[in-house]
């Protein structure tokens, strides 16, 4: 196969896994073990597809996205190794050595990307507030979906096209201050996403569990989920502490007008 084909067809590979959490409605293409083997059935070598995904779904079972932190990508990493292998002959070991630096080239372009998809926000919410409301629709669906994709076809067309030496090279030549910038920079937003998160869920009532849990995480040195555990455990109690005060909710639900799904409050 012509290696300017096998280009094209790894990377739109990698669009298509890449819309997954965003158009598709999270299918579950969007795993390396998935993009990896789609890789080997286009460049028709399936077993080493396979092999790779495998291997990198390893490593990125201990990454957790939280919020808007950005870890290695290695859904396009994967690709990649995976392309890398099925083309060269290489070992799934070999494709790791790959896997890893394309992964950290992709954590970099996704904080980017994902700033500048913020900045797309701001403009469509002027746009809602102007009543522009095809201009919103481009800017979220349009505009985002076309950059997400840039975002992952060009690094991997680069990659297969002129070869993985050259990407490895080109994680190299990024200084440190840019690195450093952009990691402070993913912390940033990652305490923004949570307190995003916060201000639509916080109330009076579950301040005090949200305190108490900090409280267990920070002092007692207790992991999450430890601290988990024990939100289940106190849920249960607090539960059923409300079910028996409320005088027999079983009774009361033998009435005609209950609804248990109405709030009892």
């Amino acid at each position: 196969m012509d290696t300017l084909v096998s280009a094209v067809l790894v990377g739109l590979v990698g669009v298509f896994c890449m819309l997954d959490s965003r158009l598709l409605g999270r299918l579950n293409f969007e795993q390396p073990l998935i993009g990896a083997t789609l890789v080997g059935v286009v460049l028709g070598d399936v077993p080493t597809g396979l092999a790779v995904g495998a291997a990198v779904e390893l490593v990125s079972m201990g990454l957790v996205q939280v919020g808007a932190a950005v870890p290695p990508d290695m859904v396009l990493g994967g690709i990649v190794a995976a392309a890398f292998a099925c083309l060269t002959g290489a070992s799934a070991e070999t494709a790791m050595t790959i896997a890893i630096p394309v992964a950290v080239l992709g954590q970099l372009l996704g904080i980017v990307f994902r700033s500048i998809i913020a900045a797309l926000t701001h403009v469509a919410d002027a746009a809602i507030d102007g009543g522009h409301f095809k201009k919103a629709y481009r800017m979220h669906i349009v505009a985002g979906t076309v950059l997400y994709s840039l975002m992952y076809f060009l690094p991997i067309f680069a990659a297969v096209y002129v070869g993985t030496d050259v990407v490895q090279a080109v994680v190299n030549m990024v200084p440190a201050w840019i690195t450093d910038g952009l990691n402070v920079a993913s912390k940033i937003l990652t305490a923004y996403g949570l307190a995003l998160l916060l201000s639509m869920m916080l109330n009076k009532g579950m301040t005090v569990f949200l305190i108490l849990g900090f409280m267990l995480a920070s002092y007692l040195g207790l992991s999450v989920i430890a601290v988990s555990i024990f939100g289940v455990i106190l849920a249960l109690i607090l539960m059923s502490m409300k079910y028996a005060n409320n005088g027999g909710l079983a009774t009361a639900g033998a009435a005609a007008d209950y609804d248990p799904l109405e709030d009892d409050e």
